[in-house]
């Protein structure tokens, strides 16, 4: 079967072109319809799904807050709360009082001996009483707290003790009895680092006898050993 195109080329260009452009407009028409749906959506979530999602959260924090305001004793609770919040802050701070008992075994000297001590932390003062073999003792004591030193693991190092003063001292039948008073610096005290104290080996002010501070710490020879 044999066919013949009728048509001229100027038919068929004009027929190829308006149903490309059919094409072009129904395209055309279907974006422009998913815009206005989009723009549609975006209108009804700005002016009605977030204006009800606000209102609900305002209600809300209106209604807990007067759940809040109607509680017995708020304040009283979030005094409590507070309180506790700062409690490991607290605790952090606090001096590790332990501490003293091994730098008064580490300052004191062999031959001394302390009958009580009385500490303040918040004035950093400390006050020793007790007693010795002998006035030279007491001071030899009195230097070696004066000279005392102190170094923290991050590497500071200052005195760990001043304003020494020996407050008072007698003599008794076999000895001497003294009061020294002082203040201490709070670092070696602070729970937030390590603290090692440098106890004087030859440091003596000139009030004091010239023997060497270390000589008091040695241990009492025993007498009953001949040549001692």
């Amino acid at each position: 079967m044999i066919q013949f195109n009728l048509l001229p080329e100027v038919k068929r260009q004009y027929v190829r072109a308006r149903r490309n452009k059919r094409s072009v407009m129904l395209i055309a028409l279907l974006v422009s319809g998913v815009a206005v749906a989009i723009f549609v959506l975006l209108f009804l979530s700005v002016q009605i799904f977030q204006k009800k999602y606000s209102r609900d959260l305002s209600n809300d924090i209106k209604t807990e807050t007067k759940k809040l305001q109607d509680t017995p004793d708020l304040d009283k609770i979030l005094t409590i709360q507070n309180q506790l919040n700062s409690l490991p802050d607290l605790h952090a701070q606090k001096p590790v009082t332990t501490r003293i008992f091994g730098y008064l075994k580490q300052v004191t000297p062999a031959k001394v001996s302390i009958s009580s001590a009385s500490i303040d932390f918040d004035a950093h003062s400390l006050s020793l009483t007790g007693s010795a073999d002998a006035i030279s003792t007491v001071n030899k004591f009195v230097d070696t707290l004066k000279f005392t030193t102190y170094k923290t693991a991050d590497g500071k190092e200052a005195n760990a003790f001043t304003d020494v003063v020996l407050s008072s001292f007698g003599k008794e039948a076999k000895g001497a009895s003294y009061n020294i008073s002082l203040s201490f610096d709070g670092a070696i005290f602070d729970s937030a680092s390590d603290v090692t104290l440098n106890v004087p080996a030859n440091k003596i002010t000139t009030r004091s006898q010239t023997e060497k501070p270390e000589d008091l710490f040695q241990p009492l020879s025993n007498p009953s050993q001949p040549g001692q």
